[in-house]
């Protein structure tokens, strides 16, 4: 899946950032949308998340191929339903692992980094974590290959529902009329990467906003609240190193402040605002 982002994708990328600087620049406008530190740090993290991928490369190769010869089904993907069928699949699943990324800090841990920008652009989209593969991701896109679709076209098909996420990192593109209603858009990104108190943990899908809509998840953009990015404890640091590893530090110093293994898997498994599974145990057990 990485290899098929950096290779095939790369050039378009590229291509779209320098379109848009230039725009900005044009404009006079690069100095509000664009922090040229920011972008460097977010292009350092990037050429890190593309190396700590064959970390688990061959791992999850092998486990998917050995969920695959136990499968429930097999779906034909040589029909437009399987197609459509397998676009589904991702869809369902890509939407609970990224609001599980949300609410569980052990995986936070690793999303925080792409919400650690404070300016929205397209750079913006390619600050990915490094230990995605530590933080159990993975897991949420085995069921569909247990369902019956092959590891390769899970594979393939979540590249795609990645690739299509782009170009929604922009504050430039208004709101797209009836298409708001059916897929995510820059209007709906822009909400799910503000730090606003109103728009926190809101719009999780990938290419489409009808989970959200489906599961009371879905905030709309508001002109009378215009989106703050970044997360709620700035990382003012541009060190890629610091950047990816921050929450895991955050996260590791606060397991270390009690003795009790049972609030530190409370604190590991509960929110990342820290206000439900561990303050509950404190409140039990005082």
């Amino acid at each position: 899946m990485q290899n098929l982002f950096i290779l095939k994708f790369a050039p378009f990328i590229a291509g779209a950032i320098a379109i848009e600087l230039i725009f900005l620049f044009w404009h006079h406008k690069l100095s509000r949308y664009y922090s040229w530190q920011e972008s460097l740090a977010s292009l350092g993290v990037f050429i890190g998340y593309a190396s700590s991928g064959k970390i688990s490369k061959i791992f999850l190769v092998g486990l998917s191929m050995w969920i695959w010869e136990h499968r429930l089904l097999t779906v034909p993907l040589d029909t437009w339903w399987g197609i459509f069928l397998l676009f589904l699949a991702i869809e369902f699943f890509y939407y609970w692992q990224h609001r599980a990324s949300h609410r569980i800090r052990w995986i936070w841990a690793s999303h925080a980094v792409h919400h650690s920008v404070n300016h929205l652009n397209l750079s913006a989209a390619y600050r990915l974590a490094w230990t995605g593969w530590l933080s159990g991701n993975f897991l949420f896109f085995l069921p569909p290959v247990w369902l019956g679709f092959h590891p390769i076209a899970v594979g393939v098909g979540l590249s795609l529902n990645l690739f299509y996420q782009f170009w929604i990192h922009s504050e430039l593109i208004p709101k797209l009329g009836v298409l708001e209603w059916i897929f995510n858009t820059p209007s709906h990104h822009r909400v799910h990467h503000a730090s606003n108190q109103a728009y926190i943990d809101r719009n999780y899908g990938g290419v489409l906003i009808i989970f959200d809509r489906l599961f009371g998840t879905f905030t709309e953009e508001s002109l009378a609240n215009p989106p703050i990015y970044g997360l709620t404890k700035p990382v003012r640091s541009h060190n890629p190193m610091i950047i990816a590893l921050h929450e895991w530090a955050s996260m590791f110093r606060d397991m270390q402040m009690t003795p009790s293994w049972l609030e530190r898997l409370a604190i590991a498994l509960g929110s990342p605002s820290g206000d439900s599974w561990a303050k509950s145990m404190r409140t039990k057990s005082g």
